[in-house]
Formats: structure tokens, sequence, C-alpha cells
């Protein structure tokens, strides 16, 4: 028998208890296979941080929860890097106690630099890496870097400091400080003075209130443009994009990522030598919190998308390129057409593991779509369409289990069961979707332009059956293929 002991065990009671661990969560009929996964323990938040892409391999840190030594919780940034952004390997971790959201950037000497809010010290603070495996960092001893304002200041009394996003512009470093009047400050060196500029939004768009909550942000050039992704806590995930300029950043345009609540929430951006910006989210997690602790895991991030400007700057959205190479048993069953007010079964498509990808014809029909995760015997599922009159993309999870929790900070009614995000079709265009069923976890994307995502918790074993539906006139489908999808994660 090994007795040495780590953290108050022996070496092979921490085996032992590894592998009871890895076999119960391989066990778990919910836990996301190819969604980057909280690789143990209940992870709230569990946003993604520090995305960057160095020495040939993606980076990226997310946030975790432990009790320290005096047994109060500490927040923690894991640490995970990849050459394919679809397997990760885990590194040592090192950057704990108070850690909280911030980004990653290379510095005026090319080196990656943290921006990160610090809770230890109520403000936000930099470090900088000290080896090219990212594992070790160095705070300087003028952080924090968030600087005091005074009266006189514009918006001094509004004035609040949180999930900064640090950035390199003009041989000045910027720093955006979010909260519910985010803030610029500059300095000419990372060690300061820092010094408060006023606020990061020239002016207002969209009925969004100029003190709206903006957090997790990421600011960055897109296209002819500048695009701010960020969250409202309220809002969950969006985007802005418009103009970088004297030291404010003026709006043209906003769009949501979240509609019916915030579920989709804390984005990270990471961008890559092929110049592709990649955005992770954490997509929450509704189960009551007994049950995820039970099942000893919480915490997944969305599919990594890549942003991308259109002809005219506007936003378009796509799955990575690299999530293909995770598709297996191909099934191509072509084209043919679904008759009016019919629901026929596809019968060689089945599972909670599996994409979809289908164009179509839309005439007269008044919806089209599919029905996944559909179960015989208890009348479960969960529709996927486009309507037309509408103009809308949408997942209803009326008649899915979708955890139900009813803690005082996410009520879920009946409308949240429902998430729409707008899309139309231009012309002749025909519908294209690709549709991302991974055990909890539902993501459709349609045409380049729009995407949706649900939670869903299938009670039933026979929650594995996949349907087409066309309401109020047939739908012509040009080609349909599916494939099922291998795991990522390591359990």
């Amino acid at each position: 028998m090994n007795d040495q002991k780590k953290g108050g065990m022996s070496v092979d009671e921490l085996i032992r208890g590894s592998r009871a661990l890895r076999e119960k969560l391989l066990r778990d009929p919910y836990r996301p296979q190819y969604h980057f996964a909280a690789p143990e323990g209940s992870a709230m938040p569990f946003d993604p941080n520090g995305c960057i892409f160095w020495k040939g391999r993606y980076h990226m840190f997310y946030i975790f929860q432990e009790d320290n030594a005096e047994g109060k919780l500490d927040h923690n940034w894991g640490h995970v890097s990849s050459i394919d952004l679809l397997h990760w390997h885990h590194h040592p971790t090192h950057l704990v106690g108070g850690m909280y959201s911030g980004n990653c950037f290379l510095n005026k000497d090319g080196i990656p630099t943290i921006c990160h809010h610090k809770t230890s010290m109520n403000a936000n603070a930099m470090a900088v890496a000290q080896d090219d495996e990212l594992n070790t960092w160095h705070y300087h001893d003028a952080n924090p870097i968030t600087p005091e304002t005074k009266e006189g200041d514009e918006h001094h009394d509004k004035y609040r400091s949180w999930d900064p996003c640090g950035f390199v512009d003009n041989d000045t470093y910027y720093a955006i400080f979010g909260g519910k009047r985010a803030a610029i400050a500059k300095s000419n060196t990372l060690e300061g003075p820092w010094e408060y500029c006023g606020d990061l939004m020239a002016h207002t768009i969209d009925d969004i209130a100029m003190d709206e909550d903006i957090s997790c942000a990421d600011l960055f050039p897109f296209g002819d443009k500048w695009i701010l992704t960020c969250i409202s806590h309220r809002l969950g995930c969006r985007a802005y994009i418009g103009e970088w300029k004297n030291e404010q950043f003026y709006p043209e345009s906003h769009q949501h990522m979240s509609w019916a609540d915030n579920g989709f929430f804390a984005p990270r951006v990471l961008h890559d030598d092929k110049g592709r910006h990649i955005l992770w989210t954490w997509i929450l997690d509704r189960r009551p919190a007994e049950d995820q602790k039970e099942s000893g895991w919480s915490g997944s991030l969305s599919l990594p998308r890549e942003l991308y400007p259109a002809d005219d700057n506007s936003l378009r959205m796509r799955p990575i390129e690299e999530l293909k190479r995770l598709r297996y048993n191909p099934q191509d069953l072509g084209s043919m057409t679904v008759a009016k007010n019919t629901e026929p079964s596809l019968e060689s498509i089945s599972g909670r593991s599996f994409e979809i990808e289908l164009e179509c014809k839309i005439t007269d029909a008044a919806q089209f779509g599919l029905k996944v995760c559909c179960s015989p015997s208890s009348g479960e599922e969960t529709l996927i369409f486009y309507d037309i009159k509408s103009k809308q993309l949408t997942i209803d999870t009326t008649h899915s289990k979708t955890g139900d929790y009813e803690g005082p900070e996410f009520i879920e009614s009946k409308a949240q069961k429902v998430e729409s995000g707008p899309f139309a079709l231009e012309g002749n265009e025909t519908l294209k979707l690709r549709v991302f069923v991974d055990n909890s976890v539902v993501d459709v994307f349609a045409n380049d332009r729009q995407a949706v995502m649900r939670r869903i918790y299938p009670s039933s074993d026979d929650a594995i059956q996949v349907s087409l539906f066309s309401k109020g006139a047939d739908t012509e489908i040009v080609s349909l293929n599916a494939w099922d999808m291998a795991a990522t994660n390591p359990y």
C-alpha cells in the first residue's frame, strides 16, 4: 500500500476517488460530450477567460470555485490548451485566490498579459506571462490598476470597476472597466499610473440605457469597424458594432445573442493566427443546486463560433470549421418533400449526440422545422423551427424537461422555455440549418446570420427520436445530412 499523502489523502485513495468520479461522470446522461465542460465540481460562474493563441496553441482559462485554507470560497482560474479547439490539455492551476473575469492580450513587448478583476483587491489587476506554457505569471507592485476618480470627472459617482478588458492602441494601453457605467482607463505603461478617461460608450443605441451593464467585454477591430461583445447580467450576451475613436466607442448597431433570458452568458473572444475571432460563452445550467452537486459537475461552454463581418460590416456567425472533424457515421438522406401538416420520422437518425445539416426551400409553410429528443412514451420533444410570419428562428422546449430551477435569481417561466432570435430570409434564399444536439445542449445556426441555444434534460430513456414538420404547406428539402458526433471531453 502506498502511504504517501497528498492533501490529507493517500495516493491510493486519490486514485480510487478519481476513478469513481470518472465512472460517475461517464454515466451522466446530461453531461455534454463535445461542449467543453467543467472537469469536476459545480462551477458557478464558469466564465471563459484569458483566451489567447500563443506559440501554436489555443489557451483558455475558466473560473471555478474551491474552499481555501481558511474555509472560505475562492474563485480560481483553471487553464487548458489545445491545438485543434476540440481536445484540451489541462495545465497546473496557478492562478488562484480571487480570480474573476478578464482577458488576455499581447503587451507592447509581444508578451501575453492578463487583465482581470481581483476580488481580494475589489479592483482590477494585470499580470505578465513568465513562460511559454502560460503557467506562471508576474503581478507588478503597482497593482491594482483601477484609477481613483474625483469630483469633476465625468460620471465619477456612477463609475464601477469589474470585468476589465485590456488592449493596446496607438502605443497606448487601454482597459475597459465593466459595470453599470462602463469606463475607459489608459496608461503609457502596464504599471501606470492609470488615468480615468470617462465613459466607454459615446452614446446609447436601440433603447439600451447608457447605464446598462457592460461586463465580460471584448473590443477589437472587425472589418472596417470595431465590435464590442459583452453581457448585461440582465440581458445576456450581445454585441455592438461601431467605431473606436477619441478614446470612446461609438456604437452604430446592437444585437442580442440571448432573448428569453440570460442563459447565453459571459462571452470571451480569441483571435487566432488565421485571423478568426472565436467566441465562447458560459451556458447556464438551470438544474436545482442540489442536483448539480449530486451529479458532480456543472459548467458548460458554448460551441466555439467564429464571428466575422459581412460586406456591410454586419455581424455573421458560424460554428468553427474544426467541429466537422468530430463527424462520423455519415447519413445522406438526399432531397425530399415534407407534406403539409405531417411529421415524418427520420428513423435512421436518433440519439443525443449528433449534428444535422439541412437546406430547404421555404414557400407558403407557416413553420418548418425539426423535433429532436422526442419520446414516444412520455411525449417529450424539443422543437426547432423557422417561423415565416414572425421571422424568428426558434427552439421551443415547452414539452422538454429543462431543469425547472426555481431559485431567486432565475425563475423559469413558460416564456423562457421558448428562445427566439430574429431572422429573415432574403428574396429566394434557401434556409440552411445546422443543428447540434449534445445531451443537455441544443444549438441551432441559420445561414451564418443567427444562432439560438437551449438546455434540456430529457427524463425518458427513449427521448432520442428525430422528426420533421411543415405547417400549412409542403416544404421541399434540397439536402439533409446527419452525423454522430465524437466526444471530446475526457469523460
